[in-house]
């Protein structure tokens, strides 16, 4: 059965299958922002993705600062997570179990788990994926816990891939209208979509139909708005000939309608006004303003103990499998 974010509820076992980072980052991040919005405590296995997964979170406006002081997120440091896959399948559920527990004693609806945790694909200790994964199984179903596990293509053979999504029930859905690997475009309403990762010549022709097909759809109906969004706050880079695009499609948009870029970074505000924006009537460009309550989007040597944090404590209680 394939689930959506919304549709996951405490006891839930749910698996996805990203075919990009855009996508991993998208997911990530709305499976950690919902589990905020719901009281839980939520836990992130970092395995060198957490700075990804924060920096879209903030692109979200997702208030980061409180939550980590708090402990209701808590960002895994690696050598833990990797320690979990040295460590036998009993003890990790153990360890799995009391975690929920402990979150319930201190005040959350529950417990949240998801993260990068393809370490264990090399099975280090000669346990696969599949045994931790039924572990996890048995103790998150019927407590009050969700998980999410991520299969992501970039990390994971296609055998992996195809392993896990046998013994898995519930998939995740996270369609997109495009996603080269390079760029994801997700449509988001009617007459709002977003786009996250960069743009260049191989991928601006889609940003073009995209845009066609939205001002279509929006001219056939007669309650959609008159202005088509685009959020770019996920937008790392725009090239030249991507911008001018953008401008030369808003010039071409009827009186009644106009092109609206949101959340809009400064370096790719600075090539837009370079390529005419300012002097297109039907164009409207917001810049993106940062929160004041978040967190720096890269983890160094000087944000790390700010940041991550050692999940059950210390890394002692794991024991290494024989």
């Amino acid at each position: 059965m394939v689930r959506s974010t919304e549709e996951m509820t405490p006891g839930d076992h749910v698996c996805a299958f990203p075919v990009s980072d855009e996508q991993l980052w998208e997911i990530s991040a709305e499976f950690v922002a919902a589990g905020l919005a719901r009281n839980e405590q939520v836990y992130y296995f970092d395995d060198g993705t957490a700075s990804s997964v924060l920096g879209r979170l903030a692109d979200d406006r997702v208030p980061l600062a409180q939550p980590l002081r708090t402990g209701q997120l808590a960002i895994v440091p690696s050598d833990v997570t990797r320690q979990v896959f040295r460590t036998p399948v009993a003890a990790v559920q153990q360890m799995f179990a009391e975690r929920i527990e402990a979150s319930v004693a201190e005040g959350y609806a529950g417990l949240r788990i998801t993260g990068q945790m393809s370490y264990g694909a090399a099975r280090p200790v000669g346990i696969g994926l599949t045994e931790y994964d039924a572990g996890l199984d048995a103790v998150v179903r019927g407590r009050p816990a969700i998980a999410l596990c991520l299969y992501d293509r970039r990390r994971y053979t296609d055998a992996q891939i195809e392993e896990m999504r046998d013994v898995h029930r519930d998939e995740l859905s996270a369609p997109s209208a495009y996603d080269d690997g390079l760029l994801r475009i997700t449509r988001t309403g009617l007459t709002t979509a977003r786009m996250a990762g960069e743009v260049d010549h191989s991928n601006r022709p889609m940003i073009t139909r995209l845009l066609e097909t939205t001002l279509d759809d929006a001219l056939r109906s007669h309650s959609a708005s008159t202005d088509i969004e685009l959020n770019l706050a996920s937008l790392r880079f725009m090239d030249v000939a991507g911008a001018v695009s953008l401008v030369h499609a808003a010039e071409a948009f009827p009186s009644t309608h106009r092109l609206v870029l949101t959340g809009v970074r400064p370096r790719i505000v600075r090539v837009l006004d370079r390529c005419g924006a300012p002097f297109a009537a039907q164009l409207s460009v917001r810049e993106f303003e940062p929160e004041r309550d978040r967190l720096p989007l890269v983890i160094t040597a000087d944000t790390r103990d700010d940041v991550l944090v050692d999940a059950f404590g210390s890394t002692e209680p794991l024991r290494e499998a024989r």
